[in-house]
């Protein structure tokens, strides 16, 4: 039996509104919380993720090596250039120019308050089973 379960990935960042609507709409998620300082959202497989305020949050510094990695996030998507477009669309910028193709091909990227993550191309996971 499992001591604990996966709860919720939490970034901190100056501006929680923004980033919310970001990964909500790569997601197709929902929000389920808000205040002031915090929001969450739920995604319809279960990924749940909540934005953090903090004012003095110092973005990682990715690809430099100071202050590298805070944390990074890996996303599957089927079409990499539409998922790439989309995310360049609502202010996400590439970080790493170098495509790799064939089934594991991924492009790296960083939100608006520099946390980095990873497209790569796949299918999707189907929704757990509910009930």
């Amino acid at each position: 039996m499992a001591l604990v379960t996966a709860g919720t990935v939490v970034l901190d960042c100056a501006e929680p509104e923004r980033l919310a609507v970001i990964y909500a709409e790569l997601l197709g998620a929902r929000q389920t919380e808000a205040s002031a300082n915090r929001i969450e959202i739920r995604a319809a497989d279960g990924v749940r993720m909540a934005f953090r305020r903090d004012a003095s949050a110092t973005p990682p510094s990715r690809p430099r090596t100071e202050n590298l990695l805070q944390a990074h996030l890996d996303f599957v998507a089927a079409d990499l250039d539409a998922a790439e477009r989309r995310v360049v669309a609502l202010g996400g910028r590439p970080v790493e120019a170098g495509n790799t193709p064939g089934p594991y091909e991924e492009r790296g990227f960083c939100d608006p308050a520099g946390h980095s993550f990873t497209l790569r191309r796949g299918t999707p996971p189907t929704a757990p089973e509910q009930g």
